[in-house]
């Protein structure tokens, strides 16, 4: 994949970033704003990680065609938002963004990863499995936004 460039996303980019999700993420999230994607590059410059076509800057014409979302607790590990733009996948990308933020984790000492994938995204399903992870059908997620 010598075309792309995978690393972390520039404040500059969160509309792009936006706008990718918009046409490639499946659902929404209540952090999917420019506050929340802005917020999220101020705490953590490196949890956001993109695979950019050609290399270039999104700026300068680089194209987004994947995400992730790494996070790090300090004692969890967790990715949310892995998408890969719809003429560009089966090609290794989702691949190559999990094994960076596996690469991540690695380096800041995690020991384990977790990942949210929506139930009906079975598309994700099979991505997720072959890059070995697996089901737990015995925890389920409870959720309260903040106001």
């Amino acid at each position: 994949m010598s075309d792309l460039e995978v690393r972390p996303a520039h404040l500059g980019e969160v509309d792009a970033v936006l706008a990718f999700w918009a046409q490639a993420a499946e659902g929404v999230s209540v952090s999917d704003d420019p506050v929340g994607v802005r917020g999220l590059i101020e705490r953590d410059p490196d949890a956001l990680i993109l695979a950019i076509e050609d290399g270039l800057a999104v700026e300068r014409g680089g194209r987004i065609v994947g995400s992730v979302i790494a996070g790090f607790d300090g004692w969890r590990c967790h990715l949310y938002r892995l998408a890969v733009a719809p003429d560009r996948r089966r090609q290794g990308i989702g691949r190559l963004l999990i094994g960076a933020a596996e690469q991540r984790f690695a380096a800041l000492g995690g020991r384990r990863v977790d990942a949210m994938v929506l139930e009906r995204n079975e598309t994700a399903h099979g991505a997720w499995a072959a890059a070995g992870y697996r089901r737990e059908d015995h925890w389920r997620r409870w959720v309260k936004p903040l106001r």
